[in-house]
């Protein structure tokens, strides 16, 4: 189980990653602070080998970012909308 969850969330965190690295911030704002803090989170709990909740903090991540797109507060790459709702 352990190491599912660490494939999980380094799977997950590499995704947020790229896409944090490319996109567009349209309007500063609230959410999108959320989401990076979320993913720095589950970087720090990734190295400590917390892969719980480092999978449950990248997965919060992803959350914000999805609501940011949704309200057009950010642009990402369209290779990275297939991991979105939107």
């Amino acid at each position: 189980m352990k190491e599912k969850l660490k494939e999980l969330a380094e799977k997950q965190i590499k995704i947020i990653e790229e896409v944090m690295k490319n996109l567009k911030i349209l309007e500063d704002n609230e959410l999108i602070e959320l989401a990076k803090s979320y993913f720095y989170d589950a970087k720090y709990f990734f190295e400590k080998e917390d892969y719980l909740n480092s999978f449950e903090a990248i997965t919060i991540s992803w959350a914000y970012i999805d609501a940011c797109l949704h309200f057009k507060k950010i642009e990402i790459q369209e290779e990275f909308k297939k991991f979105f709702t939107v």
